[in-house]
């Protein structure tokens, strides 16, 4: 009984975080600067970040989910210049200990224009394979010191809704879905 409750959640899970289809460029623009509109607003020294940024991944909304098999799923938008050069989905599946549901806003920073641009000309970017990525989790309220940053990308995940044990980047695959 056990084992068909445990498959049940998770090909639930799987449905309503696998996309139909990716969503339109307006509704990812949209999601995309009210995640950075709230990242300026919630975060002190997110502005001095963005300032220095080569250009900017924004994922308003990751959505994970799992128990022991697990899988998440966002769609963003690349910013360079303050503009939209593409769009892209995050995608991954794991397998172990995990447990439960989570939605969080994941914003990803280069802060080299040389990782921005090999990160552009990729076919498919999986991050710990492809590029070391700094993870940082911010709470409300939190503060970033820019001085600080000498990684050439940084990830900021905030805006945690629901609870999981298990968050990691790593394997986290990012591939580009339009292009603006």
């Amino acid at each position: 009984m056990f084992k068909q409750i445990v498959l049940s959640f998770v090909a639930t899970v799987f449905c309503i975080l696998a996309p139909a289809s990716a969503a339109s460029p307006e509704k990812i623009d949209r999601r995309t600067d009210k995640a950075l509109a709230e990242f300026r607003e919630d975060i002190s020294g997110a502005n001095d970040v963005l300032a220095k940024a080569a250009g900017v991944l924004v994922f308003p909304s990751i959505k994970k989910a799992g128990i022991g098999i697990g899988g998440e799923y966002g769609q963003g938008a690349l910013r360079v210049g303050g503009k939209t050069v593409a769009y892209y989905s995050t995608a991954s599946a794991s397998v172990g200990f995990q447990l439960g549901a989570q939605a969080r806003r994941q914003i990803i920073v280069f802060l080299d224009p040389k990782a921005l641009q090999k990160f552009r000309a990729s076919d498919g970017w999986e991050i710990g394979v492809d590029a070391s990525v700094t993870a940082v989790t911010i709470g409300a309220g939190g503060a970033i010191d820019a001085t600080q940053l000498n990684q050439p990308i940084v990830a900021f995940v905030f805006d945690s809704k629901g609870l999981m044990y298990n968050l990691s980047l790593e394997g986290s695959k990012i591939s580009r879905i339009h292009d603006d």
